[in-house]
């Protein structure tokens, strides 16, 4: 795979950005629609609507959302004469993010053919629009989505409360017309799902200067979004693993191309011999402590396969389940980032050669 080029990058930059714009202004239509930030539900709810009002309140809860303050009487919800009126804020960011990033991420299951049916067969954006009204989908992307959530349980859960809220047909064509637009290539690029995290983040952060407000919960995760490049991420990979590699197994080719490393008027590694470090892949550990988008990680996974294959003589199948059970580790402050870090992680093991891996093995445990 290679990064994504800078022509696409600007197009998706573009794309995500107005996506973010269209998929808030959905959301809190929606929300609205269901009257969940007023203290009465609405007459016109069917009982099945009241019930998703109820849930989406308490997720709003959940997320950070707060009874407001009465007029009256200043006080919040603890208060006497405390308001049941309910901000709606977080929720309109969860349900935008939701439905956005289940389209995004069920193009690019489809455009790496790695898309499933329930039945454990491969589909195409195609097939989902044929078979979106026989499965009671309001459109193929829906019906996409739907599967695409299926196969990404640690990301999307179909019976979230936010994926249970239906988005206007008008906004919900805008979103299809937005990630239909997109050039094939952006959905096979190595770097892309790092910077759509990116671009989704970009208003906000720049919101978030421009108040010059003290930064809590609410605005960490947008300004310390860094989008780390993939000539970096090779460069210090190759002059940490690479070297250890060229210290432990001497005159013997390493399975890797190393081009960024750098070596001594001696041949020894410009970064040290790594003396502290196992002998074995099999007692490494890497641990990315800002792990964002999994970019890191991704990258340190597709030279640790080859390095375990010929250190240790297994197959490729063998030396991905190896890797992922014993290799790889990162924290993250940014749940939304170990969520794309989790399916960046699962894109490379699903589509590595040979791994046998299919889409039917479960997206890697949340420890990203």
């Amino acid at each position: 795979m290679h990064p994504l080029s800078k022509p696409l990058r600007s197009r998706l930059e573009a794309t995500v950005k107005a996506a973010r714009d269209i998929a808030e202004t959905a959301a809190r239509s929606a929300l609205e629609h269901l009257g969940v930030g007023e203290p009465k539900a609405p007459v016109h709810l069917t009982p099945e609507q009241a019930e998703l009002r109820r849930r989406l309140r308490l997720h709003g809860r959940q997320l950070g959302d707060a009874f407001l303050p009465s007029p009256a009487s200043g006080r919040g919800a603890g208060g006497e004469g405390a308001s049941r009126v309910q901000d709606i804020r977080h929720l309109v960011w969860e349900v935008a993010y939701e439905h956005w990033h289940r389209m995004l991420f069920a193009r690019f299951l489809a455009e790496n053919h790695l898309l499933m049916h329930p039945d454990g067969v491969p589909v195409s954006l195609a097939d989902c629009d044929e078979l979106a009204k026989d499965e009671g989908a309001a459109d193929g992307w829906e019906l996409a989505g739907r599967y695409a959530a299926r196969m990404l349980p640690q990301v999307f859960r179909n019976d979230a409360p936010a994926l249970q809220l239906r988005l206007a047909p008008e906004h919900q064509r805008e979103l299809a017309k937005l990630v239909s637009g997109l050039d094939t290539d952006t959905f096979r690029a190595s770097d892309s799902l790092g910077w759509v995290y990116q671009f989704w983040q970009a208003k906000r952060k720049d919101e978030v200067n421009a108040s010059e407000v003290k930064i809590g919960a609410d605005e960490l995760p947008a300004v310390t979004q860094f989008f780390t490049e993939p000539y970096m991420v090779a460069f210090l990979l190759h002059n940490s693993l690479g070297a250890w590699w060229e210290t432990r197994h001497p005159g013997e080719r390493c399975p890797v191309q190393l081009t960024y490393l750098r070596n001594l008027d001696d041949g020894a590694p410009a970064a040290g011999k790594f003396g502290g470090w196992p002998d074995s892949l099999k007692d490494f550990k890497l641990l990315d402590p800002c792990c964002g988008s999994g970019h890191f990680i991704v990258a340190a996974f597709h030279l640790l396969v080859p390095m375990r294959m010929q250190a240790e003589g297994l197959g490729a199948a063998e030396a991905v389940d190896a890797v992922i059970a014993d290799n790889l580790h990162g924290l993250e402050i940014d749940p939304r980032c170990v969520e794309i870090a989790a399916f960046a992680l699962a894109l490379a093991v699903w589509s590595y050669p040979d791994g046998r891996s299919t889409p039917a093995t479960p997206v890697p445990p949340r420890r990203c």
